[in-house]
């Protein structure tokens, strides 16, 4: 008698069920490790949970820019937006864009809901002011990097530019500088003028007079602007987001700004030229010097205006011949002048790469109001709300996964620890890949997120009874478990990933088209879908290759799940050898075992 064509060999997960346990194995214990070193051993929470204001804003393009709502200029509002919710105070906000023309904004408990929702809603305000004074925001000077100069299209590039590591002091005196501030005090906003100059100072303290009368409350503002501008510490964020706060666009005051890596500080006179005066401006590569450049048009009253503070500016020494370019309080370039810019239209060049020219070029445009926003929805939740709501989101979950595990036990019962434990690996990944994004992309678990953790219960659970069933199929046509496992792999297998496909397509979907919290759910619902082919393939599968090589599950305990009699096995597949010459018109037959594969 032939004996039987020895079976392939089982590959992957199927031959070696111990490597892809070994993987999953390794795959949490990196997890979990990541998340006790980042110290992020706990899911962000949004703002339904945890408390505080959420608030939906829509762009709304200005007329004549209908191309305004764009990725970049998105972007440029979204950090505009940051800026100001982190000088209220706010240490965990959220500021993101959703879909093409939305910007959600998440502040944590405990601020202001006023005061937030004024910051948020309104136009940025940008300002040109002329620069009083500089020094280095920290106690050691770092290398020194040139700031940029500003010159009128087509003229000649202005010369000198003001470093961030020059001396803390400003160049004259500090008995000048006190006239610097009171001159700049005492003289109409409108006209924005800076100071007199350096050589006139000098002039005046060699006659030695009596110093010019001055009303004292100037005197005393001046020496309060002083007093604060010694004081202030643009190293510490806190300062950094209170100087400068309140200040009136006629009034002279103190800001923070970064040159390269470093920060400074300035004294700064009354607005000259406002962003509004701002007709366009962008980052742009000049083709005769080859290097970038901001280039700004202004609007007829804009040129008029920066013709004139300019050409004050010119006749100045360093560094009052330089204005400021400040966006919502903080200093996002100074350039020098050593011309009056006339026409209407400028550059300011000097030290840029493209990704700078680019963003100041959009802070710029930006001031000018190429976008304006509505609130689409505010959503207040208080302290006390959120726990509940969370509470009542952890019982929900609690209460489903609870009932899925009876429905296992009754049913399925040894086949239910398989079960079980793979629902256990499941939570774990995905409660150490929620606490990582949290600090990673700044997810959030809200209310709807959390439902969607719990429909993912279902989803796994569907995965390994497609799964069991298919290995029971098996055994009712009288197979055994071993060779049943295998068989009911492929076909519970295709069936698992159309299912999981659907799932994660209809998430994708959801997640593309939806704004706000619906997005949570969305998330959620696409990552418990990966998880669960990655669990059903490395874990379930493996383990119960594994359980069926032992006694318990292999000769069909009653309580294995796996009871042949309780399943109606059919009785062994058998088949009928022929025997004889092959030539008679007779044959004998006798039965033989089938393969059990």
């Amino acid at each position: 008698m032939a004996a039987p064509k020895k079976g392939r060999r089982p590959t992957g997960a199927q031959g070696r069920p111990g490597r892809a346990l070994a993987i999953i194995l390794i795959a949490m214990v990196a997890l979990t490790a990541g998340m006790f070193l980042t110290k992020q051993t706990t899911p962000r929470l949004g703002i339904d949970l945890a408390g505080g204001t959420s608030i939906t804003l829509k762009a709304k393009s200005e007329p004549g820019k209908p191309d305004a709502i764009n990725e970049t200029n998105m972007n440029t509002a979204v950090g505009i937006i940051e800026r100001r919710v982190n000088g209220l105070g706010v240490s965990e906000a959220e500021v993101q864009t959703q879909g093409r023309d939305h910007i959600i904004v998440n502040i944590p408990k405990g601020t202001n809901e006023k005061q937030a929702r004024e910051q948020v809603g309104t136009t940025a305000q940008l300002y040109f002011r002329p620069v009083l004074a500089f020094a280095d925001g920290a106690p050691a000077a770092p290398a020194a990097t040139p700031s940029p100069s500003a010159s009128s299209s087509g003229a000649p590039k202005a010369e000198g530019s003001g470093k961030p590591g020059t001396p803390a002091t400003p160049s004259s005196s500090a008995t000048s500088q006190g006239r610097v501030l009171s001159e700049a005090l005492k003289a109409p906003a409108a006209t924005a003028s800076p100071s007199p100059s350096a050589s006139e100072s000098k002039k005046a303290d060699d006659k030695a007079p009596a110093p010019t009368p001055a009303p004292s409350g100037v005197e005393a503002a001046a020496a309060d602007l002083q007093a604060k501008f010694a004081a202030l510490d643009c190293t510490n964020e806190a300062q950094r987001a209170a100087a400068g706060k309140g200040a009136k666009p006629e009034d002279a005051t103190v800001a923070c700004g970064k040159r390269g890596d470093t920060w400074g500080k300035w004294i700064l006179g009354p607005a000259g030229v406002a962003g509004t005066d701002v007709k366009d401006a962008k980052g742009v590569i000049d083709p005769q010097r080859g290097q970038w450049i901001v280039t700004m048009q202004f609007t007829d009253k804009g040129a008029d205006k920066f013709a004139k503070i300019t050409g004050e500016l010119a006749t100045k020494q360093m560094p009052q011949n330089q204005f400021a370019i400040v966006l919502d309080g903080e200093v996002v370039s100074d350039p020098s002048v050593s011309q009056a810019l006339t026409g209407g239209n400028a550059e300011i060049s000097g030290g840029f790469t493209q990704q700078s020219a680019q963003d100041l070029g959009n802070m710029l445009s930006y001031g000018a109001l190429p976008l304006s926003f509505s609130e689409d929805s505010v959503t207040t939740v208080t302290a006390a709300l959120g726990g509940e709501q969370l509470k009542a989101g952890l019982i929900a979950g609690a209460i489903g996964l609870l009932l899925v595990v009876i429905y296992l036990l009754v049913y399925y019962r040894g086949l239910a620890f398989i079960a079980i434990i793979s629902l256990l690996v499941s939570a774990i990944l995905t409660y150490t890949i929620m606490a990582l994004l949290g600090k990673g992309i700044g997810f959030a678990l809200n209310l709807p997120a959390v439902c969607g953790a719990i429909v993912a219960i279902g989803i796994t659970a569907d995965s390994f009874i497609v799964y069991f069933e298919r290995i029971r199929d098996e055994i009712r046509e009288g197979r055994t478990l071993r060779p049943a496992v295998e068989r009911a792999w492929p076909r519970a297998r295709r069936t698992i990933l159309v299912s999981d496909f659907v799932s994660f397509l209809a998430a994708a979907v959801l997640f593309i088209v939806t704004v706000g919290k619906v997005q949570g759910f969305a998330f959620t619902l696409g990552l418990t879908t990966v998880l669960d082919v990655v669990v059903v393939f490395l874990f379930t599968k493996p383990i119960m290759t594994l359980l069926a090589r032992t006694k318990f599950f292999s000769s069909g305990h009653p309580w294995s799940g796996l009871d042949p009699k309780r399943l109606g096995a059919k009785p062994p597949l058998r088949r009928s050898r022929r025997t004889g010459s092959g030539t008679g018109s007779g044959s004998v037959t006798a039965p033989v075992d089938v393969k059990e594969a």
